[in-house]
């Protein structure tokens, strides 16, 4: 797929952007046919699109020949539904390496991960970028978080680098976002995308709206997707009440319950796709479950949430009443 096809279809908000974890076996080895039917499930439930092996998907855990196994059964589940993105990471020659087994195994575009550990300057990060750019012939999303955060003129130089075709931001600093998708904007003619890619960026979903950032990754959608396919739909609509019941009733508490544990932007999100009815197993080390009490948090938050889904749905049928009465 081209940079322009891709991007042209990744910029079509037909539904949340599916990061599905990876499954693993009693063993811990890699449980391809359970991944296969979270990929297929996911794309059946409405998703825009699916990015394996990303940071939800543990692509840090991952061996060479188990990502390209992933990265090529989510592709083949998805028989050109919707595009799929691969993760690529750590130092440059790993990443293009990593970019190489994503283009054989049939991905549509990368998501770019920062490099390995050490903390860059701009300059070195642009070059970085540029040369896995150069490498492939897949169109490459770049994430800025944790040791790769741009200034504005830097994101100017990716958006002229050709194969690099948009931004996923993982810091939440809407000052720099504003400058950046204003510099872009101002210097580098055509499409450059960007994304929310916060680990629960539903809850400043509305705030990157206000900059012109509607896409976004759904952690949610992974074990409860008509709660993140309804605030999608409210996003984009403009449904403004339904987008802050489900923030004031879900997404802030399940933020706060994240927040109880280090990596459990991970593995609360696999908690979460296990007690929905599939054994995807657990995270594998360095990161650890979330506790007995905090997945109980989590069934008993899941359930408000879709609770909320029934008022929403109730209320809408009481409008619909008022108005025929009304006629």
């Amino acid at each position: 797929m081209t940079s322009a096809a891709l991007a042209a279809r990744l910029n079509i908000p037909s539904g949340p952007l599916f990061f599905p974890v990876t499954a693993y076996g009693p063993d811990g080895s890699l449980d391809l046919d359970v991944y296969r039917t979270h990929v297929r499930r996911g794309v059946e439930a409405g998703a825009a699109a699916v990015f394996a092996c990303c940071g939800t998907g543990e692509f840090h855990a991952l061996t060479p020949e188990e990502f390209q196994d992933c990265v090529r059964a989510a592709v083949e589940e998805t028989a050109g539904r919707v595009p799929v993105v691969a993760g690529a990471g750590y130092g440059t020659a790993l990443a293009v390496r990593y970019a190489r087994l994503a283009e054989e195994a049939g991905a549509d575009g990368l998501l770019a991960m920062p490099p390995y550990l050490v903390v860059a300057g701009q300059q070195g990060l642009l070059r970085h970028y540029r040369e896995l750019a150069a490498s492939t012939a897949l169109p490459v999303i770049v994430y800025q978080r944790d040791n790769a955060v741009f200034t504005p003129e830097t994101v100017v130089g990716l958006a002229r680098t050709e194969g690099i075709i948009g931004l996923k931001d993982g810091v939440g600093d809407l000052d720099l976002m504003q400058r950046i998708v204003s510099a872009v904007r101002a210097e580098v003619p055509g499409d450059f995308l960007y994304f929310n890619g916060l680990p629960t960026a539903e809850l400043t979903g509305l705030a990157y709206k206000g900059i012109g950032v509607t896409l976004y990754s759904s952690a949610v959608f992974c074990f409860a997707p008509e709660i993140a396919l309804a605030f999608h739909k409210a996003l984009n609509t403009g449904d403004d009440a339904t987008a802050n019941r489900l923030l004031d009733g879900f997404y802030r508490p399940f933020v706060e319950l994240r927040a109880q544990g280090r990596g459990y932007a991970v593995s609360l999100v696999k908690a979460g796709v296990r007690q929905a009815g599939l054994d995807v197993g657990e995270v594998r080390p360095p990161l650890h479950e979330p506790s007995e009490e905090h997945v109980k948090q989590l069934v008993r938050l899941v359930e408000r949430g879709y609770a909320l889904l029934d008022v929403e749905s109730d209320t809408a049928v009481t409008a619909g009443a008022e108005s025929e009465e009304s006629v």
